[in-house]
């Protein structure tokens, strides 16, 4: 026996190599801050043609502090690297939660693929600007996704610190920037005009809303990496909430600081003049050009920073389906050296660069239509995930009696999910003026019907697992306790079927 190969349902993550610091790096890289304030505010002004994006960041900041009682309150009872999908199934049933699972890979990958479009596009501009280079965009995506590739099979631990670093220095510059453009404000006074709760109710909104949800993708990776914290209990809800507090203000403050910069009536015309580069353009006569390369450098760290971060969250969601053989076994296995989830690492980078490889012989636009209508279409996804997990935690704690009390277990959660569906009512309505698109066009309908049936094939999968394999369709969203769960009371691992 001492030489016969372990089991897969058995498999854990290297265990304890995470603490609160390292967990909310991994997040808010995610996230990657100065790639939404260069890039995905801008971007956001510039495409839905909305004023109010500072106040989508702070309305949609608050709705997923509300979000995230009911969720950290759930991650105390359950460590799992599946999370949106261990959560849902625990709440609403097997089902529902491979349906979860299907939305989740699809959301996450898309995240992470869209993002090689902004770094690709980003660093080629900068190269050709700075000396000269003349590149193309595939060929930087390329190489970042080599680099990508080789930190997805390394030690976590090691990939939070390379993270730390970039994330503390684009923070920094960010801050910076914004003291300098709210210190020279367009019209000689500083105003508050985009930062009106008014916006909440103005056409568009829902563009603009998206736009903020795509913004902190990435903070609820908290629990992704629970398997994989010193202590779960009290290392994800603090992670959680340092996340979602940091990237709302950051986020609100710095969209805010650029309306300020160039006058609220003027900051749509300015981002679609200058995209990207806006928020450069604004601090350049200010600040000596150093200054402004670096905050450049850091841009494009950023989208780097983010490429890992979300490379690990599909891994370890394939990780988490391999092990309870929902998925091929192959992909619940782990690296003996690192403790990395080899296989759905793998898995993940291959199917990047099938994408990037395809979106370079079509000729597409990598800004447009791979880094902002993708990763905007990923945001919508995590948006799905978290309004069905919001109805999943009340399920959870009405069905098994914990005692986390009213708050925490049905209050929060039903407001959030009511908040939440409210969002994603709107965003869905208003796809086409988010993509940019005519009201006309089949796109509007085409990217949000994806998830749908992503939906419906996760959900029949699981109908055909109970059909034709029951002993695995009993242990889904059990994790590592998928192992023991025939030695166990079936009351003790109940869940709804």
């Amino acid at each position: 026996m001492p030489h016969s190969k372990p089991d897969t349902v058995t498999a854990v993550l290297a265990r304890g190599r995470l603490g609160i610091p390292s967990v909310v790096f991994f997040v808010i890289a995610a996230a990657a801050p100065l790639t939404v304030i260069a890039g995905g505010a801008t971007t956001g002004y510039a495409v839905t043609g909305v004023t109010g994006i500072p106040v989508s960041y702070l309305v949609v900041a608050a709705v997923l502090a509300l979000f995230a009682v009911g969720y950290v309150a759930m991650s105390r009872r359950i460590v799992n690297a599946g999370a949106f999908y261990t959560y849902v199934t625990r709440g609403l049933g097997r089902p529902a939660g491979v349906a979860a699972a299907m939305v989740a890979l699809l959301a996450y990958n898309a995240m992470q693929i869209g993002l090689y479009g902004g770094f690709g596009a980003v660093l080629a501009q900068f190269l050709k600007s700075q000396y000269g280079w003349d590149t193309t965009w595939w060929a930087c995506a390329l190489i970042a996704w080599a680099v990508v590739a080789v930190l997805g099979l390394m030690r976590i631990d090691l990939n939070g610190k390379v993270l730390a670093v970039m994330l503390v220095a684009e923070c920094a510059v960010a801050l910076v920037f914004d003291a300098v453009m709210v210190s020279h404000p367009a019209s000689g006074t500083v105003t508050f005009d985009t930062l009106a709760p008014s916006h909440v109710f103005a056409a568009g909104i829902g563009a603009a809303l998206v736009t903020a949800i795509t913004g902190f993708v990435g903070f609820e990776g908290t629990v992704v990496f629970s398997e994989e914290t010193k202590d779960p209990r009290r290392t994800v809800p603090r992670a959680t909430y340092i996340a979602v507090a940091i990237t709302g203000l950051l986020y609100g403050l710095s969209a805010w600081a650029m309306s300020v910069a160039t006058g609220p009536d003027r900051i749509v015309e300015a981002a679609r003049a200058d995209g990207t580069d806006l928020i450069f353009s604004l601090v350049s006569p200010h600040l000596g050009a150093s200054v402004v390369t670096i905050g450049r450098i850091l841009f494009i760290t950023s989208l780097f920073a983010a490429l890992p971060s979300f490379h690990h969250t599909v891994a370890r969601y394939l990780f988490a389906l391999g092990r309870e053989r929902v998925l091929p076994a192959a992909l619940g296995r782990t690296s003996r050296r690192t403790g990395a989830p080899k296989g759905g690492s793998i898995l993940q980078s291959i199917t990047a660069l099938a994408v990037l490889i395809g979106y370079a012989v079509a000729g597409a636009d990598p800004v447009v239509h791979l880094f902002f209508w993708v990763t905007v279409t990923g945001g919508l996804g995590v948006l799905v995930l978290m309004t069905v997990t919001s109805a999943a935690v009340v399920g959870f704690f009405a069905r098994t009696g914990h005692t986390e009390g009213p708050w925490r277990a049905a209050v929060a959660p039903l407001i959030a999910m009511l908040a939440l569906s409210s969002i994603l009512a709107i965003t869905v309505r208003e796809f086409d003026t988010l993509l940019g698109v005519s009201p006309h066009s089949p796109l509007r309908w085409l990217f949000p019907a994806v998830y749908g049936g992503a939906a419906l094939a996760g959900a029949a999968w699981a109908l055909i697992l109970r059909a034709t394999k029951p002993a695995i369709y009993r242990t889904i969203g059990l994790g590592a306790e998928s192992a023991t769960a025939s030695l166990r009371s079936p009351d003790a691992l109940r869940q709804p079927a």
